[in-house]
């Protein structure tokens, strides 16, 4: 029974130190072996691994790409125009060793802080060199390109590698934006009354050419009236004179039959003569050449 006490606590604590010498590697990780601070095994294949309970230690890694967000920061490009500009970048651990001589204990942590620092000093380095119109412009590849050689080159001592970098934003300061915008607006505006102007240049050419062409339309229409009234006047006189030197008593009772119509129009026309007047000459008998006798009254007045 004695014997049995004994065994149990040996087996325990050889089970226990059996278990605590297994590690175990993710796939999506990297492992460096331990041993009082020093790299002892380098483990990036995913499986089961062995180390020495107590002494030895086991430190991970992710071993995917990771992202970097950088806070923005305000740059001077090269026509001293203030811009605020955050970028994004994605990278990865290559070198575990290194990457645990540079960073420490601390890990990917102090790796992001290091790298953001890279970033920063890279993109004030590129952008400086440059416009801001080339900044602000949609094909910034070139400018992002050079951003990430810079990086990729001082991140290379911390053993990891930059694969890219973005530049996500790009923007004026608050102060600058109102000033732009205002800008923006006046030109506008001024753009704005241009056009009008020339709007209005426009519509009183048509206006006034349509002025002209009425005129012009209007004076040949009373040319044309006048010709064709004058044609017709002249056909007139010669159906009258024709017709006068048929008949020229007919003619001349037509005439009088005008006269009457003209003489005697409205309402209240009223005229005053003498009976025997040749006016009436077609109204004393029944040919005009005949004359009626003369009545014993005086004036008489013919009214309609």
């Amino acid at each position: 029974m004695a014997r049995l006490n004994f065994i149990l606590p040996v087996v325990a604590v050889a089970v226990i130190g059996a278990l605590s010498s297994i590690y175990i590697v993710d796939e999506r990780e990297k492992a460096l072996v331990l041993q009082f601070g020093q790299v002892k095994a380098v483990r990036e294949e995913p499986g089961i691994g062995f180390k020495v309970p107590l002494i030895q230690e086991v430190v991970t890694y992710d071993g995917r790409i990771l992202s970097l967000m950088t806070q923005p920061l305000e740059v001077t490009p090269l026509d001293d125009r203030r811009l605020i500009v955050d970028a994004f970048a994605r990278w990865r651990i290559t070198d575990v060793v290194e990457f645990r001589e540079s960073v420490g204990s601390e890990g990917e942590a102090a790796a992001q802080a290091r790298l953001e620092r890279i970033l920063s000093a890279a993109i004030r380095e590129v952008l400086g060199s440059v416009p801001s119109n080339r900044v602000l412009s949609e094909d910034r590849i070139p400018l992002m390109v050079q951003i990430r050689e810079i990086a990729r080159r001082q991140a290379q001592s911390l053993g990891i590698d930059v694969i890219d970098v973005r530049l996500t934003r790009t923007d004026l300061p608050e102060q600058n934006l109102t000033a732009t915008y205002a800008r923006m607006q006046a030109e506008r505006q001024r753009e704005a009354a241009d056009e009008i102007a020339r709007g209005n240049e426009a519509a009183q050419r048509i206006r006034a050419s349509a002025d002209r062409t009425v005129v012009e339309l209007t004076s040949e229409a009373r040319s044309q009236a006048e010709v064709v009234r004058g044609e017709a006047d002249a056909q007139r006189n010669r159906i009258y004179a024709d017709a006068f030197g048929r008949d020229p008593e007919f003619f001349a009772f037509t005439r009088s039959l005008t006269s009457y119509q003209r003489a005697l129009q409205g309402d209240n026309s009223s005229i005053v003569m003498e009976p025997t007047s040749e006016f009436f000459e077609y109204l004393r008998s029944d040919r005009g050449g005949a004359p009626a006798p003369a009545p014993s009254a005086g004036p008489v007045t013919e009214g309609q």
